[in-house]
């Protein structure tokens, strides 16, 4: 696991199968981002057997089956998508791409799990909505600055039990290192990306709404710059955004490509969640100066500070929950309103940004 690299950041727990071999086969299409690994080592450590792989690029092809010994190389797509065995296909393709990959998914019979960011404009997202509608398939969200983070499960629980009582505001930062000379050319045009509100925005939004509770929201101001890369001029590289939750909640969030080499994470992603006995601080990928290992959570209240470090504890229940919801048709992962609803905030505070420089 290459924890400085971002888009290669592919977390790895320990195994709890949730099902037996062979009961849920699945397959990944698409390999544009570094992400379809975690994807798939939370799916495999939760039960799922990874059966198929597709991509046109047979360099990306090649790397996957290394990393994954036991999948075999599709010749094509639809090679994948017409498989009865597969029951949900997993992808990270290019950000603008993943919607029509889902549709594609969807209309043959299988649930579809998409690296974040899941859609680039909000046609895309109605698209989407109606399709799950129409075929009853899920289309579910890697929102992995949660989903494969221990600490923010624990917070969860932290809110779940009252201990800060109720929740009024999340703060959330979002540093990651830009690395510009690994970087596909997709990265850098705005109409492959979405933006960078809707792309490690969406991370954001989904956090607020899960520690809040809100189950919608209105952006009430966003904004976005290029500070720093003036040689790839669709690139945003800043942008945050402040949200009012349909509770009474607030929001706001920053995210940014200037995560310095000196930094041992890709980014020292924080979460700070006030509430009216207390406040909870997530500390994802490192303590600096203090821990090169993440999933640190603090809290205060009235009764005094504590000090949780959870990694290794916790685990990432969220791919063995999608599992047996993809099997019993249930939502206990996330629920299908909740991973659209993020996206279309992002999307909205993306289309409505101010633009500084």
């Amino acid at each position: 696991m290459q924890k400085s690299d971002g888009m290669n950041y592919a977390p790895e727990g320990k195994a709890a199968p949730v099902v037996a071999r062979g009961d849920f086969v699945i397959a990944a299409i698409g390999l544009d981002h570094g992400h379809i690994n975690g994807m798939c080592n939370g799916l495999l450590e939760a039960g799922a057997e990874l059966k198929w792989v597709y991509d046109p690029d047979p360099r990306k092809v090649k790397a996957f089956t290394e990393r994954y010994p036991q999948v075999r190389a599709a010749e094509s797509e639809e090679q994948v998508l017409q498989d009865p065995e597969v029951r949900l296909v997993a992808g990270a393709k290019v950000p603008s791409e993943r919607c029509a990959l889902g549709m594609r998914v969807m209309d043959h019979g299988k649930d579809y799990f998409t690296d974040k960011a899941p859609f680039t404009t909000l046609e895309q997202l109605a698209q989407a909505r109606e399709k799950v509608k129409e075929t009853g398939k899920k289309y579910a969200v890697y929102y992995s600055e949660r989903l494969h983070s221990e600490s923010s499960f624990f917070a969860e629980q932290l809110i779940k039990e009252g201990r800060i009582g109720r929740v009024l505001q999340v703060l959330g930062l979002g540093p990651h290192r830009l690395r510009k000379e690994s970087r596909p050319e997709w990265f850098f045009k705005k109409e492959s990306y979405g933006g960078i509100l809707c792309d490690i925005g969406s991370h954001q939004v989904e956090q607020y709404l899960t520690f809040s509770g809100a189950k919608d929201a209105r952006v009430v101001h966003s904004k976005v710059a290029n500070y720093n890369n003036p040689d790839h001029p669709e690139l945003e590289d800043y942008g945050d955004a402040t949200l009012i939750g349909d509770n009474g909640t607030t929001n706001y969030f920053r995210v940014d490509w200037f995560t310095p080499d000196g930094l041992g994470s890709f980014g020292d992603g924080r979460t700070i969640i006030m509430g009216t006995d207390g406040t909870i601080e997530i500390r994802k990928y490192v303590d600096v100066a203090r821990s090169s290992q993440g999933d640190h959570v603090y809290l205060f209240d009235h009764k005094g500070e504590q000090h949780f470090p959870v990694k290794g504890k916790v685990g990432y229940p969220f791919f063995g929950k999608l599992i047996l919801d993809c099997l019993h048709r249930t939502e206990e992962a996330m629920t299908q309103e909740h991973a659209f609803k993020a996206a279309e905030l992002c999307l909205i505070a993306q289309q409505q940004a101010v633009r500084i420089q």
